[in-house]
């Protein structure tokens, strides 16, 4: 990592509280497993791969958690560059406008800025990710039949996120000199996403360009 992204990363404003793994738990040791295969620098199609004997919710649910952490800390990286004057709409280009919607004040969908949609995002995935009720942390707590739907809606939301960063911001990635560590969460999340169908093609199309142009398939 440059020293220039780990003087961003080390702002305490890009961090919001996380979910952590409690050690000695069947999560941590999940958690240091994936860990330990990205940092042996595996193909990253292999390291996603479900670990023999592994219950897949679970794998599922430690890759969630760590995609929230490292996603939200890239958009840190360029969030004073994401206002509301330079991104008034939340979008990927002039083809693709995200609008928010949840239970509360947006029952509809709604066109909001940038910063908004991500602070709504963020604030609404911690929410997720911290309800025992869906992210259970007790071995042997079932996952919830809904476990799934929420994942998918977790992860498209966050996709979403590297859809503005790569359109809108990569230059001030590519000032940072942090292009390499981006494209690699991307590729990891894109080869996790794929592998356990968990986005839709069409929803993957904003990104196809750089995909193709960093030579993976």
């Amino acid at each position: 990592m440059s020293h220039a992204l780990k003087q961003v990363f080390n702002k305490d404003k890009t961090f919001r509280p996380k979910r952590k793994f409690e050690p000695g738990t069947q999560r941590f040791e999940l958690h240091k497993k994936a860990q330990a295969s990205l940092n042996a620098g595996l193909d990253l199609k292999v390291a996603v791969q479900l670990p023999p004997g592994e219950e897949q919710n679970d794998w599922v649910a430690v890759h969630v958690v760590d995609f929230f952490n490292r996603i939200n800390l890239i958009y840190g990286t360029i969030s004073d560059y994401c206002t509301e004057q330079s991104c008034p709409v939340m979008s990927g280009g002039p083809k693709y406008e995200y609008r928010w919607q949840d239970e509360h004040k947006y029952r509809k969908p709604t066109a909001l800025s940038a910063p908004q949609y991500m602070n709504l995002l963020m604030d609404w995935i911690e929410v997720q990710i911290n309800n025992e009720d869906i992210f259970p942390t007790n071995v042997g707590t079932p996952f919830p039949k809904n476990f799934l739907p929420v994942v998918k809606k977790i992860l498209s939301r966050l996709f979403r996120v590297f859809v503005h960063v790569y359109i809108h911001h990569f230059d001030r990635i590519t000032q940072m000199g942090s292009e390499a560590h981006v494209n690699t969460c991307y590729k990891h999340f894109y080869y996790f996403v794929k592998e356990f169908n968990l986005i839709d093609t069409k929803e993957l199309e904003p990104l196809v360009s750089v995909w193709v142009g960093s030579g993976c398939t």
